[in-house]
């Protein structure tokens, strides 16, 4: 078998993988837009927030320490011990589910049925206050990330596929782990939002605050809950970017990725958001790889957004997405 073919083999499934990370990431998104109609620029700083938690109570840090240790003149770190990584998670994720108790408490609540583009707004200023409040709590340093996850590279695939002819695919483990658990929550969350009452309740908020309103629906717990998901989505997606490439701010920027992702799938659609990530993740390694070297390289940067101009001009709804018609 020809190697050109066997490297974009690899560089495909290599894609795959990478479109799961931007999937997960994507998955907060729709949830809120689901819920709210709104973009939600926060997500990728919850993701950032969330893993920043997770180092500082996994290590035993301080919160504010530094803040205190200016104001005070102390030498406080840490309290001094460690906690396993379960215990640890399960601590982050009280801690996403109060943060969004806290935005619909003091944000969300003073806003009902104002208009998409103030919501946006919104989610702009605290994407800027969390990334601040992070700072403040637990330090701009680079952290590394360890909940015990498989890393490095792998030749599983070695076994099933090309190994009678001396060759083999090489994947990243923690790669591997990230497609189980997308698949794990997109099945998780389609079955939520189709079969269970909150589900229900939820998508008739997207539909009309005020319909939802009549009758009987709680646009104060639908989006404690809905933010609640949202962040323990950003939480998987943080322990998998952190763990990856360690936990530092750049970490929110992921969102940057996302959009592209929910273009082509669409922002109402669960499964989109992973089929989007598949096709935004392959796309740009393959075309990297056959047109890199033809126009200078660096086209991963660009890629995922030129394609994502494509589907608006030709499919503005996305593959999955509903087609909004206004009557007016």
């Amino acid at each position: 078998m020809p190697d050109q073919l066997l490297y974009a083999m690899e560089v495909s499934l290599n894609g795959l993988m990478a479109g799961i990370m931007y999937a997960l990431v994507a998955l907060g998104f729709v949830l809120i837009f689901k819920a709210s109609g709104i973009f939600n620029y926060a997500q990728g700083v919850l993701a950032l927030f969330a893993a920043l938690t997770l180092v500082g109570l996994q290590q035993g840090q301080i919160p504010f320490s530094h803040v205190i240790n200016a104001i005070f003149g102390t030498e406080l770190h840490s309290f001094g011990w460690t906690l396993p990584a379960i215990v640890a998670i399960a601590l982050t994720a009280l801690v996403m589910v109060g943060l969004a108790w806290l935005i619909e408490r003091l944000v969300l609540k003073h806003l009902v049925n104002q208009e998409p583009i103030i919501l946006f707004m919104a989610t702009i200023g605290l994407a800027y206050f969390l990334e601040g409040l992070g700072d403040v709590m637990w330090g701009a340093d680079i952290k590394k990330l360890d909940v015990g996850l498989p890393q490095g590279i792998s030749e599983t695939i070695d076994a099933l596929t090309f190994n009678a002819f001396g060759y083999g695919f090489f994947i990243d483990r923690l790669d591997i782990v990230a497609a189980v658990v997308a698949a794990l929550l997109v099945a998780s969350l389609t079955l939520f939002s189709q079969y269970t009452k909150y589900g229900r309740a939820l998508r008739a908020v997207a539909d009309d605050h005020q319909a939802a309103l009549s009758v009987g629906i709680s646009l104060r717990f639908i989006w404690v809950l809905v933010w609640s998901i949202a962040g323990f989505v950003a939480l998987v997606a943080g322990i998998m970017w952190g763990s990856k490439s360690g936990v530092q701010f750049s970490l929110s920027l992921i969102a940057l990725k996302a959009l592209p992702v929910l273009m082509l799938g669409g922002f109402t659609s669960i499964p989109g958001a992973i089929v989007g990530g598949l096709i935004i993740g392959m796309g740009e390694k393959l075309f990297e790889f056959f047109a890199g070297p033809l126009i200078g390289g660096a086209t991963e940067n660009w890629f995922a957004y030129v394609l994502a101009l494509l589907f608006l001009v030709f499919r503005p709804q996305g593959l999955f997405g509903e087609r909004i018609i206004e009557r007016v």
